[in-house]
C-alpha cells in the first residue's frame, strides 16, 4: 500500500540538521570540542537522539570521534588550509582553461539554477544554507569544464571547503550579509559569461574567499613553513588590493 502521509522526520535526524547548520555558518572553530550535555539542553533533547546525529555528521566528516575525548568539529590545520585554498585555485584555474571559449548552455544554467537557490536562502534561510550553496555553486562553476576527474576532486574537498567557507563568512559578517554574498556569486558568474580569460582570473583572485586569512586562520594550530610562506604572500596581495 502507497503512504500518503509522509513520515515525519526524527529526532536524531532534525538535530544532525540543526548542529549541521550551526556548523556551517561558522559557529564552531575547527577542532572544537562539542559538549554532550550542553548540546542536549540547547536542541532540548537527549543523549540518545543526539549521539545518532553526531554518528551520521561523523559520516559527511563534518565532525570526529577521538578516543577518550569525545567529538569535536572536524580538524584543520593551518597547513590544510594552505592545502586546500592552493588545490581549489588550481582545480578552478584549470576548468577555465579547458572550459573558454566555449560555454555549453545547460552547465551554465546549472550555475543560474545554484544561484536561484542562494536568492532563496538569502530571503528566508540561514548562514549554513548558504555555505552549502555557495559550495555548490562553485562546484556549478567547475562543472562548466565538463571533466568528471576535475569535479570528483572537488567534490571530495567539500566538507573541507565548506568548513574554510563557513570561516570565511563569519570574516566577512561585518562587511556582508546574505544578499552581499549573493551578489558576489553573481558578479563572478556574469564575468565568466564574458569570456575574457584575464578578467576571468582577476575575478577569482579578488573573488573575497580567502578574506578568513586575514586573521581567522590564526586561531588554527598546525602551521607549516610551506603554509607559512603563502599565508604571508596572500596577506600582502590582499592589503595591496585593500
Amino acid at each position: 500500500m502507497v503512504t500518503l502521509i509522509a513520515s515525519q522526520p526524527s529526532l536524531a535526524t532534525l538535530a544532525r540538521q540543526a548542529l549541521e547548520g550551526t556548523i556551517l555558518a561558522g559557529n564552531y572553530m575547527p577542532g572544537e570540542r562539542l559538549v554532550e550535555e550542553r548540546l542536549c539542553e540547547e536542541l532540548g533533547i537527549s543523549r540518545p537522539p543526539l549521539r545518532e546525529a553526531l554518528k551520521e555528521l561523523a559520516h559527511t566528516g563534518l565532525v570526529e570521534h577521538v578516543p577518550r575525548k569525545g567529538v569535536r568539529i572536524m580538524s584543520i590545520s593551518q597547513h590544510d588550509v594552505f592545502e586546500i585554498a592552493t588545490l581549489r585555485r588550481e582545480l578552478e584555474r584549470m576548468a577555465m582553461s579547458l572550459t573558454l571559449p566555449e560555454l555549453a548552455p545547460d552547465r551554465v544554467e546549472r550555475c543560474r539554477e545554484t544561484l536561484r537557490t542562494m536568492e532563496v536562502i538569502a530571503e528566508s534561510g540561514t548562514e549554513g544554507d548558504m555555505v552549502a550553496a555557495g559550495f555548490e555553486f562553485h562546484y556549478a562553476v567547475v562543472g562548466l569544464a565538463g571533466h568528471a576527474r576535475i569535479e570528483s576532486t572537488y567534490r571530495a574537498m567539500a566538507m573541507q571547503l565548506q568548513m574554510c567557507m563557513a570561516m570565511n563568512n563569519q570574516a566577512r559578517r561585518e562587511i556582508e550579509d546574505l544578499d552581499g554574498n549573493v551578489a558576489r556569486h553573481a558578479r563572478m558568474l556574469d564575468v565568466i559569461l564574458r569570456r575574457d580569460p584575464d578578467e576571468i582570473e582577476r575575478e577569482f583572485d579578488d573573488h573575497g574567499n580567502l578574506s578568513f586569512l586575514v586573521d581567522t586562520v590564526d586561531q588554527l594550530d598546525g602551521a607549516t613553513p610551506e603554509s607559512d610562506r603563502w599565508l604571508e604572500e596572500v596577506r600582502a596581495s590582499l592589503s595591496a588590493t585593500n
